[in-house]
């Protein structure tokens, strides 16, 4: 089982969208237009809103740096 991590490669503002793209094996593009288009459609408040939570929710990729 994969987990959700937010994109240390694959980021515009905190990889949210590089995260879910790469969890869900989809261009990180299509996802941030079709937020767009779901910003724009509730009239930006709860989209903002919703951006704000997966930040603090989604855990930031951290890489193993185990001592041998």
């Amino acid at each position: 089982m994969r987990k959700l991590y937010k994109s240390k490669d694959s980021r515009a503002f905190s990889g949210i969208f590089g995260g879910l793209g790469e969890w869900m094996e989809v261009s990180p593009g299509i996802l941030r237009v079709g937020y767009l288009v779901l910003a724009i459609i509730t009239m930006i408040w709860p989209a903002v809103l919703l951006y704000i939570v997966m930040h603090f929710l989604i855990p930031d990729k951290h890489h193993d740096r185990s001592v041998r």
